[in-house]
């Protein structure tokens, strides 16, 4: 049973390569879902697959790239789950 879950990443996280970052990690796990820089600042990214994939990935998130800088991740559970494949979607 797959698992879908939406996270926020505040924190140095546009202009450091996040985005491209967290499309190669989701892409090498196998997941399904997309990423995208919004408007505030922040980097919003949907993750589904298996469940211990996606824990992992929300938990690399905390770390994110060399030039990043993390100050906080906000992860919530959805019930939804995104078309196979992953994807950059543009700003928000």
């Amino acid at each position: 049973m797959a698992r879908t879950v939406h996270v926020i990443v505040f924190g140095k996280v546009q202009g450091v390569g996040y985005r491209a970052w967290t499309e190669y990690k989701a892409r090498m796990a196998g997941l399904s879902g997309w990423v995208r820089n919004r408007r505030d600042g922040t980097v919003e990214a949907l993750f589904s697959g298996e469940p211990d994939v996606v824990d992992a990935m929300a938990q690399a998130c905390s770390r994110g790239p060399r030039l990043s800088a993390v100050e906080d991740v906000v992860t919530t559970e959805r019930e939804e789950e995104p078309a196979p494949g992953f994807q950059v979607l543009p700003t928000a």
